[in-house]
């Protein structure tokens, strides 16, 4: 038992010793690792402020490197920068003498190009001289393709100029025929850009100006050009030009030349309706009474005509009837044929200045509708016109005008016989017989169909047959036009009776360049004023 005891106390003993051995193995080892990490720690504090201090440092001899740096390029810079002064200065200067003399060069081809066309240049087989030559200068300088340049503003004043004397039919057909040709080749060469309809603003680029880009041509051939058109010696015409992108000044000169195609248009129109005017006021009506001493009726005539059958006084008021019809008559179409005469002499004006016969067309059409109104009007205003009598002179009349567009045939004459239906179709019923046996269906539709009822009505009630004797239409007509003419007034249709005269331009620039045929601009000789020039020979024809 007591052996047994000392064994466990032994045992005891032997595990105290052994826990103590390793506690204190444990704290010695866990002393060495917490001093290794105090270590740790001190060198990691060490090592930060050692970063700080050489971050600081190297901050500092960035800085002052820098500072060097940038005191070094700054006066590197200034040196330069009054290198380059003083070399840009001379480099301007040198650019600024050829600059300052190819302007004085192309303000000289401008003035020769003005003073040029300001002549009256005349035609090349029946193309205008004038416009060739602007047209190819125009091109040659790239006019179109700048925004900045005062050509186009010194054509149109040149133009504007030229016809200030209004009644002039030769000098305005001529510029018509140029205006109008020129206004053709712009159509069929320009085209807008994309900021083409912007006004243009300043730019420093030399190629952006007009000197600039004859510059170009000046060293050597424009990109894009097309020399055969520079020389003249485009084969096919204008068709084989290549459009430009117009700039604002070309599409602006465009529109400026349109509005003088209208305008002298206009006035030749107006200057014939002018003309015709106070011979259109003596055909409407026949004269009433003739005096027999001014057509040559003596009374040894009247009694060579004598027959005892007849007594003196019927013979002689017989004879004076027939000759005062005659000779009214032919004092009539006298007035009729001082119309046809008026409108022989405006087309060879116009045919001898080359103005494109769509032009022409277009006058004679509105001068026919000039005619047909006012003769319609008078003949519907006046009742003393609206006689048998009258009806058939004035339809003798009418067949002159007739003849007429005949002989100026369908490329000049066009359509403007079909202008005078109103005029053709109330005579028509003035010399008609049986017009009470008329009925309203007959005279609406198969004698009178343009005419409205107010017109027919108005025609109708006005006849009287000085003549024949005869009557108009019956009563149940009349009446039937009287109802038709309330209708009429009740679904707000115009009562009147009259025809109005239109003024208008009847085309536009699409219409002129459909009707024209192709111009071909080449093999134009120059004027003397320019043909001598070197600036110009760009002008002179292909030699063989």
């Amino acid at each position: 038992m007591m052996k047994t005891k000392k064994e466990g106390a032994s045992a005891m003993m032997l595990v105290l010793f052994v826990s103590s051995i390793l506690t204190g193995a444990v704290y010695r080892f866990a002393n060495r690792h917490e001093e290794k990490l105090t270590n740790l720690e001190s060198e990691n504090k060490v090592l930060r402020q050692q970063a700080l201090s050489m971050a600081q440092s190297n901050k500092l001899q960035s800085g002052r490197s820098k500072s060097i740096i940038q005191r070094a390029e700054s006066t590197k810079n200034a040196v330069d920068l009054h290198s380059a002064s003083m070399s840009s200065r001379d480099h301007l200067e040198v650019e600024e003498r050829p600059q300052k003399s190819l302007n004085e060069k192309q303000q000289e081809y401008q003035d020769l190009l003005i003073r040029c066309i300001a002549q009256h240049l005349g035609f090349s087989r029946g193309r205008p001289v004038a416009v060739c030559i602007i047209y190819k200068c125009l091109r040659q300088w790239r006019s179109f393709e700048v925004e900045r340049t005062s050509i186009f503003d010194r054509i149109i004043q040149t133009i504007g100029h030229a016809i200030e004397i209004q009644d002039n039919n030769e000098n305005l057909a001529y510029w018509l025929s140029n205006a109008s040709t020129l206004l053709l080749l712009l159509q069929r060469t320009l085209k807008a850009g994309g900021a083409a309809g912007m006004t243009p603003q300043h730019r420093r680029s030399t190629s952006a100006t007009l000197f600039g880009r004859m510059t170009q041509s000046f060293r050597g051939t424009p990109q894009g050009a097309d020399l055969s058109f520079v020389n003249g010696e485009s084969a096919g015409g204008v068709d084989t030009l290549r459009q430009v992108e117009a700039k604002y000044p070309a599409l602006l000169f465009k529109q400026q030349l349109t509005a003088y195609v209208e305008k002298i248009y206009g006035m030749l129109r107006d200057n014939l309706k002018k003309e015709i005017s106070p011979l259109l006021g003596l055909c409407i009506q026949v004269p009433l009474a003739l005096d027999l001493g001014s057509i040559g009726v003596t009374p040894l005539i009247l009694q060579w005509m004598w027959a005892p059958r007849i007594s003196r006084a019927s013979l002689a008021k017989g004879i004076a009837r027939t000759l005062a019809n005659a000779a009214a008559q032919e004092i009539l179409i006298a007035h009729w044929q001082g119309i046809v005469k008026s409108l022989g002499n405006f087309l060879s004006t116009l045919k001898t200045n080359h103005v494109p016969p769509f032009l022409i067309r277009k006058e004679f059409t509105q001068i026919f509708s000039f005619i047909n109104v006012q003769l319609f009007n008078s003949l519907l205003l006046r009742r003393e016109c609206c006689s048998f009598s009258n009806g058939e002179y004035v339809k003798a009349g009418l067949a002159e005008l007739e003849h007429w567009c005949y002989k100026a045939t369908d490329e000049y004459a066009g359509s403007a016989w079909d202008e005078l239906k109103h005029i053709r179709q109330a005579i028509g019923f003035l010399v008609i017989h049986q017009k009470p046996k008329k009925t309203l269906d007959e005279i609406s539709h198969d004698l009178c169909p343009v005419l409205s009822i107010q017109q027919l009505y108005r025609i109708s009630t006005m006849y009287w047959d000085d003549k024949y004797g005869t009557h108009s239409l019956s009563p149940d007509v009349i009446s039937n036009m009287r109802v038709l003419m309330a209708e009429d007034s009740n679904n707000a249709v115009s009562s009147s009776f009259l025809l109005d005269d239109d003024s208008s331009i009847p085309f536009s620039v699409d219409d002129l360049s459909k009707s024209m045929d192709h111009i071909d601009i080449s093999d134009i000789e120059p004027p003397p004023l320019i043909r001598e020039n070197s600036g110009f020979s760009f002008l002179l024809p292909r030699a063989e």
